[in-house]
Formats: C-alpha cells, structure tokens, sequence
C-alpha cells in the first residue's frame, strides 16, 4: 500500500466498495429479504426517476465539499476530524448574517445575490477560524490535532444548538429553528423543480473542487503543504515554515467546510436548526475522502456513491419492508472496505512499518 499510486488506490477502494456490497445482499440474504430486491431498490431510490436522481445529486454536493474540506488536510498529512463542526458554524454563519443584513438590502433578485454572497463569505471566515483553531493548537503547543477537532465537533453542536434554541430562536417557532431567511434569497430551481436542490449549489461544489485541485497541485502553498506534512524535516531544509504551513491547512480546510454548511442552510434548510439532527455529513467526509485515497478530483466519484446510497437509504426505509438499521450496515460495510486499505496505509507511514524508511 505504500508504494501504490494514486489511481491503483483508486482501484483498490472501487474494488473495495463492490466486494463490500457484495458481502452487504449476502447479509441481507441471511436476514431473510430478497437480495435482488433490495439491489432494484437501491437503484430506484438512487437513479430511479429525476425526483430520485434530485435526491442523489442533492447529497453528492454535500459530500463533495464535505470530502474536499478533508482531503485537504490529509493529503497535507493533517487529520481534520473536526469537519463537522467547521460544517456547523459556517452554515450557522450564513444564515445569522442574511438574516442580519436583510433590512439592508433590496427585496429582490439583486438585493438577494449580495445577501447570498455576504452568506457564503461569513461561512468562508467562520468555518476558516474554527478549522485554523486546531492547526494552531498543533503547530505551537503539539497538541494532538485528532483529539482537539473531536472536542470542537462537540463544543461547535453543543454552542450553536444552544444559541438556535435561545438567543437566535425565530419568533413563533415551536422547535429550536432561527428565523427563515427572505424568499428572495435562494438557489434557483433549475433542470430539477425540487425545493430542497438546485443544480447551481453542485456547480458551487464542483468549482470549490477544481479550485482546490488545483491549489494543491500547481501553486508554491499546495507544495508546502503537502511537504510540511510529509517531510517536515525536508521542508524546513527548503525553507518553508511548517508550523505555519499547518495553520493554513487547517484553516483552507475549514474554509471548504464553511462552504458546505452555507449550501446546507440555504439550499436545503433556508433557516438553521439544532445541528444535532441536521445529518453527519462532515463524519461521513472521512469515508468519502479515503475512498478518493485523498484525491480532491477523486472526491467527485466517490460523493457520488455515497450520495447515491443515501439517497437509496430513504427510498428504502419508505418503500421496502428491509428495516433501516440493516440499511445502515450495509452503508458501514462500505465504510470500513473503503477506510481499511487506507488506513493501514497510514499506519505503516507513520510507524515504517512498511519494510523500509519512506
């Protein structure tokens, strides 16, 4: 594994997914439903109509950037499993400061682009702030990056829950939600008339991925990254400053996650709930990533899988007999082919037990 290139760990994560579905119909085979079945449900749900197509394609654009926001930080040889939690406050940032701004600006198409706009740069600064808290913590005090993003996770869920039920809570809502934001200020509803995707939100996906790609292969702060985080030794010899390089890992990292959480609040939800419930999307990351073996052009195929199975995940759960927990195992069977390569590969670099010093 850790002499595999980037496309043969491509195929050794496709191979992965396949012989995880695989074990997943014989599973559900043992549990007594009909594999076939299962599997024309898993298209229908998936790809089955443009309705259904709609649904793929809505979480394939959140786990997209969700899976960026990580690659980014792997590749560079930083683990952010603080994903989530940069999610979370960049989605509440959005919305807090539409919702602020609105007064301001003019109700109509114009009025709502710039609201839009001033929303996703708010997501941009507080999603780039949390993930750079981490990256500081790690380059001048050593603290172990994996630990204190899972705190943040919590303290970022436990604070913005707690300021949607309090403080931010919209007048005459019954459940811990803010105040929507104006109809004006929206995703327009284009190929798909779905009120919670719109094809523009996939495209703001798909740029942040090019975009990404290329700052990391093809500029000077891509190379210190992935340097820094490699060879630290090495990039200090070069001149680079590490720690530093570090903090602005994280930090894009978190930005990316920032614009994921702006598209969840204003595609999906037009106002902000208690993020306890609004899905795992920045845990999932971590599968997404590992599946594109850290590749941000890699991360568009495997988004896509995994959109497709969770969409396949509720059409099931409605229209199919099969419980959901079993639908979920299938889910972490794919999870764990997926990760296990990779993560073997990332244990033999970080203790050389790979049968030579790389």
């Amino acid at each position: 594994m850790l002499g595999a290139s980037a496309v043969q760990r491509l195929l050794i994560a496709t191979a992965s997914t396949v012989l995880a579905l695989v074990v997943g119909l014989v599973v559900v085979a043992a549990a007594g439903y009909d594999p076939a079945t299962f599997l024309v449900n898993v298209f229908e749900g998936s790809f089955g109509d443009a309705t259904a197509v709609a649904q793929t394609l809505r979480s394939t654009t959140l786990f997209v950037l969700t899976g960026v926001a990580v690659a980014v930080a792997f590749r560079a040889g930083v683990f952010n499993i603080g994903v989530q939690g940069q999610f979370v406050v960049g989605g509440f940032a959005t919305v807090v400061s539409i919702l602020w701004l609105a007064p301001l600006a003019p109700e109509n198409a114009v009025g709502g682009a710039a609201l839009l706009v001033c929303g996703a740069l708010a997501a941009v600064v507080a999603g780039g702030l949390y993930g750079a808290l981490p990256g500081v913590l790690k380059a001048y005090a050593d603290a172990n990056e994996i630990i204190t993003t899972i705190m943040l996770n919590f303290i970022a869920i436990g604070v913005v829950g707690w300021l949607v039920d309090g403080p931010f809570r919209g007048e005459g809502q019954r459940a811990p939600n803010t105040a929507r934001i104006p109809e004006h200020v929206g995703l327009p509803r284009l190929v798909f008339d779905v009120p919670d995707f719109s094809v523009v939100g996939l495209a703001v996906a798909l740029v942040a991925v090019g975009a990404i790609a290329v700052v990391m292969e093809r500029t000077r702060l891509g190379y210190d990254m992935i340097t820094s985080g490699h060879q630290e030794a090495a990039a200090a010899f070069s001149g680079v400053d590490a720690k530093r390089t570090i903090v602005a890992t994280m930090t894009l990292s978190g930005m990316v996650a920032g614009v994921a959480g702006a598209v969840f609040a204003v595609m999906i939800q037009g106002y902000y709930s208690d993020p306890s419930g609004i899905g795992t999307y920045g845990f999932d990351a971590i599968a997404v990533s590992l599946l594109a073996a850290n590749n941000p052009l890699g991360v568009v195929p495997a988004g896509l899988l995994f959109g497709g199975l969770d969409a396949a995940g509720r059409h099931i759960g409605i229209y199919s007999d099969v419980p959901v927990q079993l639908i979920d195992g299938v889910v972490g069977l794919v999870v764990l082919f997926v990760a296990a390569p990779e993560l073997f590969r990332m244990a033999a670099r970080r203790t050389g037990l790979g049968g030579e010093d790389r």
